[in-house]
């Protein structure tokens, strides 16, 4: 199986990785030492420049302003994005705005795209998504104490999100809460499209993660639902439908996910062989890359980087041959072990740089500190391992 693209869509691939290296890794030392907001008025720069190049929205659709281009090549795009921590927002494509802009398209009625779908697409606004609670198993959302109750000709929402990536700076928030108590377990919960602005929709606060309070776009906001009236028609999907749009979310979305995880890897594996090759750690000139340890760690994560990536690369051709549901095990099975490849290269690559590593001079310790929850959210790696054996166990002919 070739995973090779037409020429045309390699000639967008390479004009992307081309951008990213040429315009923004540059700008990584600023991020580091000050932060994604002190560095907004020139990515608001870079933003519009991808306008004008046609680079904007490599995902969505053509009549919202995107590129319409398919999961693969998206995937090899996310790839060469991963390779910076911003380069998903200056192309218009970050999580959560790129899965809320495929559930917008998907379930929103014609008024909902033209008032929240548009605007998200043109990076005009930012948006959240608000599922996992502080007092629930994230790892299963069927499990959420948020409800929604009718009242008159709207909803009122009463709970609390946690994790809610984005929430600073969002003008709104899709939330997942119970609005049918007594039906199955997975027709109970719907989801809101919530204004920011609307009354007893509070920001609490920014959850620090690992010593560091994130803002913006790089923030993970705890949320509050106090008696929050929304109309009739925020209500998004039908009724008792957010399970299943939930899942319709989190598939191809992990697509992405893992190949922006592969970006990481292939920058911190550049790192790591920068850092060998140039380190001298003895009188003779002796090099860190004359370690044969150094030089195992560097084939190993040559070796699973390529692995991991024909897994990913397979896992969407399948969803674009038989869709999500058929591929929910190559799906399973890309999360949990992307994420643990993602984990020894940046870990290796930082244990190569010594005491530089746990710095933020270089971009380790921040993709470490970062990117360790991958193998938590979006459901752990463990649920996922249990899916797949569970679906290899029963298939098995007793």
């Amino acid at each position: 199986m070739d995973f090779h693209l037409e020429p045309a869509k390699q000639v967008i691939v390479n004009r992307f990785r081309e951008y990213v290296d040429r315009e923004l890794v540059p700008l990584e030392a600023a991020f580091l030492s000050s932060g994604f907001a002190a560095l907004l008025p020139v990515l608001r720069g870079k933003r519009a420049e991808v306008h004008r190049l046609g680079l904007w929205g490599p995902i969505y659709p053509h009549e919202h302003g995107g590129l319409g281009l398919d999961l693969v090549t998206h995937g090899l795009i996310s790839e060469a994005l991963g390779r910076c921590p911003f380069a998903h927002y200056v192309f218009g494509c970050n999580a959560p705005d790129a899965g809320n802009v495929e559930l917008l398209h998907e379930f929103g009625t014609p008024a909902q795209k033209k008032r929240w779908l548009a605007p998200l697409v043109a990076g005009e606004t930012r948006s959240c998504f608000g599922m996992t609670e502080p007092g629930n198993s994230g790892a299963n959302p069927l499990m959420l104490e948020t409800r929604a109750v009718q009242d008159g000709d709207g909803w009122v929402l009463n709970g609390r999100k946690w994790f809610t990536t984005g929430a600073d700076g969002a003008a709104f928030c899709i939330a997942m809460a119970v609005t049918d108590p007594d039906a199955p377990p997975h027709g109970r919960a719907s989801m809101f499209i919530v204004p920011a602005d609307a009354p007893g929709y509070r920001l609490l606060r920014n959850t620090p993660v690992m010593g560091h309070e994130g803002h913006d776009l790089f923030s993970h906001g705890e949320i509050e639902f106090a008696d929050c009236r929304v109309s009739a028609d925020h209500l998004l999907g039908p009724r008792g439908e957010g399970f299943r749009l939930a899942q319709s979310r989190l598939g191809p979305g992990r697509i992405h996910h893992c190949m922006r995880w592969l970006g990481i890897c292939e920058r911190a594996h550049e790192l790591m062989i920068g850092r060998a090759a140039s380190r001298v750690i003895g009188p003779s000139g002796r090099r860190l890359g004359d370690s044969d340890i150094v030089r195992a760690w560097i084939a190993e994560c040559a070796a699973e980087i390529r692995a991991a990536r024909l897994l990913v690369l397979h896992a969407a051709w399948r969803i674009g041959q038989t869709g999500a549901r058929v591929a929910r095990d190559d799906i399973a099975m890309i999360k949990f072990h992307v994420a643990g490849v993602l984990q020894r290269v940046v870990d290796r690559a930082l244990q190569v740089h010594g005491g530089l590593g746990v710095t933020d001079y270089t971009l380790l310790a921040w993709f470490y500190r970062e990117e360790r929850a991958a193998r938590i959210y979006d459901g752990p790696d463990e649920v996922h391992k249990i899916a797949v054996a569970k679906h290899l166990l029963q298939d098995r002919p007793a």
